[in-house]
């Protein structure tokens, strides 16, 4: 199953073809914003580096997917998270109510911005 994933690619591979389509498009959209990121597995998520840092987490489980893009991003892009669940690092989503592009964009320039500014 994907949690036994060592690539990426391993991992979208075992996800129900619409699942992966979803991930993919936020894995796309996150390296087209931050291109000199590296594609790792860490915690058993696909994961997005930046600077030697995590900069995004995906993944995909039984009942939603989820984004992590920082606490930080999640705190200070609250008021426009209230129609997900969300917890202190990850945004839960399904397909029938996928993360917009606009939010990605700005979660990630957030977390983007606070490695930036060396923060840990």
């Amino acid at each position: 199953m994907a949690e036994k994933a060592t690539t990426v690619e391993e991992y979208l591979s075992a996800l129900d073809p619409a699942r992966r389509a979803e991930l993919e498009r936020i894995r796309a959209l996150v390296k087209q914003l931050v291109p000199d990121t590296e594609e790792t597995i860490s915690y058993g998520m696909p994961t997005l580096k930046y600077k030697n840092r995590a900069l995004v987490y995906y993944t995909s489980s039984k009942k939603h997917m989820s984004f992590y893009p920082s606490s930080w991003a999640i705190e200070e892009l609250k008021d426009r998270l209230e129609n997900y669940t969300t917890t202190a690092h990850a945004i839960q989503f399904t397909l029938a109510t996928p993360l917009p592009d606009d939010l990605i964009r700005d979660l990630v320039r957030v977390h983007q911005r606070e490695i930036d500014a060396g923060r840990s």
